[in-house]
């Protein structure tokens, strides 16, 4: 028989009717596999992933030293609870398909949404004032760029229930807070009313051009010029006398009462007055803003905005049939770890391991073993060296994985019950007990 000859075969089913099955002498051949990254999605080494947990855990700090709560939603949702939330600009950017369930589904564009989603469906086993903080991934069809990925991570922090200038000043500081930990300290917060912009653009819109459209191509005035900004409204169809009068009107906005109740609070809460920006051209394209919006940038780092928010009152309204006040940001956790590189602002010996233990020969292993069993016992990461290899191949990793000490246990060490410790960046080496080599790497 040929080898690659198909066998059909045909077999009842329990309903009687026949079933037909084929089967192949050969199996078929798999396609090789493409090894690289599809664009606009990453890998991080573990050099990089330390860095982006360092700041990931700076975060965290500053989210729950504001007296927020973590929280967690899955990757996928009804594709009905998130197109439609963002304007139909933002739509595009949304991955929807069908899964194997013939159900609609799409991966998570921003964590606002599906955290809208959580209030309405836990709306009562959650406390009033529901503080929030979520750091996961979201997923966005958009053109990569320096900056922009397709897969990112967020950081958000909400407050719900309450309309209050206070939780958007406490909102403004902590978004502050985080970017002072880091080292950010000339961060900027350009603030806007998202009201009062509506009612300014709302005498400008047409039949042909809504607010919200108008407000999507006002919100890139921070990336085109003017000209630009107006060839846009243009195109979507506004006379240019018009598309003019607008930019003027949103640039000669004065800030409402309650910005500057919440300029006031944010200040009293810590915020510097030089961090707090009215912006009056800032739009936030999203379609759910309802009052304070904000963006946070760096002067010194000049690829965008690392993030922002605002008050969205009617969101989670459409979902469980009752309006919540809410009021949220999300950091732009990427752009917010490349400022951070650039500007020179990780703490040193950023490492995993404290100390790398090394295999002198045969007869030493099992006490360095249990050596490092106990300095893992006490809280130093250790890493064990897994062959008997020269001393200087040992050391040689362990700079090269930016591990500060190595320990040597030979013949004189255990004849002498004690270990050699040496500080591979000083180059300096000492022969004391394994409980005085843990408390000097605990004490460094």
């Amino acid at each position: 028989m040929k080898k690659n000859t198909k066998i059909t075969t045909a077999s009842k089913t329990k309903n009687g009717t026949l079933q037909e099955s084929t089967k192949s002498g050969q199996k078929e051949r798999m396609s090789k596999p493409t090894v690289q990254n599809l664009k606009g999605f990453r890998d991080f080494l573990p050099q990089e992933k330390k860095v982006r947990d360092y700041v990931a855990s700076t975060i965290k700090e500053v989210f729950e030293t504001y007296g927020f709560e973590p929280i967690e939603t899955p990757t996928l949702e009804y594709a009905s609870l998130l197109l439609g939330k963002y304007g139909d600009e933002a739509d595009t950017l949304v991955y929807s398909f069908e899964d194997r369930g013939g159900r609609q589904v799409a991966l998570r564009y921003d964590q606002t949404v599906p955290t809208s989603r959580v209030l309405a469906q836990y709306q009562n086993e959650l406390p009033k004032y529901f503080r929030r903080y979520q750091i996961q991934n979201v997923f966005r069809a958009d053109k990569p760029q320096k900056g922009r990925f397709r897969e990112f991570t967020q950081c958000d922090c909400d407050i719900f229930e309450s309309g209050s200038p206070v939780v958007d000043a406490e909102l403004l500081a902590v978004y502050y807070a985080v970017y002072k930990k880091l080292g950010l300290t000339s961060i900027q917060l350009l603030i806007n009313d998202r009201q009062t912009l509506l009612d300014t653009i709302t005498p400008f819109a047409t039949e042909t051009v809504d607010v919200f459209s108008i407000i999507q191509t006002i919100d890139k005035l921070d990336k085109m010029p003017e000209e630009k900004v107006i060839d846009e409204l243009i195109t979507k169809g506004l006379v240019k006398e018009r598309a003019t009068e607008v930019l003027i009107a949103i640039q000669s906005a004065q800030m409402s009462e309650n910005l500057q109740q919440t300029v006031a609070a944010a200040q009293s809460l810590g915020v510097p007055n030089e961090a707090l920006l009215f912006t009056p051209t800032l739009a936030r394209g999203l379609d759910y803003y309802t009052g304070i919006i904000f963006e946070g940038k760096i002067p010194e780092y000049t690829v965008g905005s690392v993030g922002g928010g605002g008050r969205y009152d009617k969101l989670i309204g459409q979902l469980c049939g009752r309006d919540i006040q809410a009021n949220g940001f999300a950091i732009g956790f990427d752009r917010t770890v490349e400022a951070v590189v650039e500007l020179g602002l990780l703490p040193k010996g950023l490492t995993t391991s404290q100390v790398l233990v090394t295999l002198f020969d045969e007869a030493s292993l099992q006490t360095s073993l249990a050596a490092a069993a106990s300095l893992r016992q006490a809280g130093i990461a250790t890493e064990v060296y897994p062959e008997f290899d020269k001393l200087g191949k040992q050391f040689k990793l362990a700079d090269q994985k930016g591990i500060p000490y190595a320990l040597v246990i030979g013949e004189r060490e255990i004849e002498e019950q004690k270990v050699t410790l040496k500080d591979l960046r000083s180059g300096e080496q000492m022969t004391i007990t394994l409980q005085e080599a843990q408390k000097k790497v605990k004490n460094k």
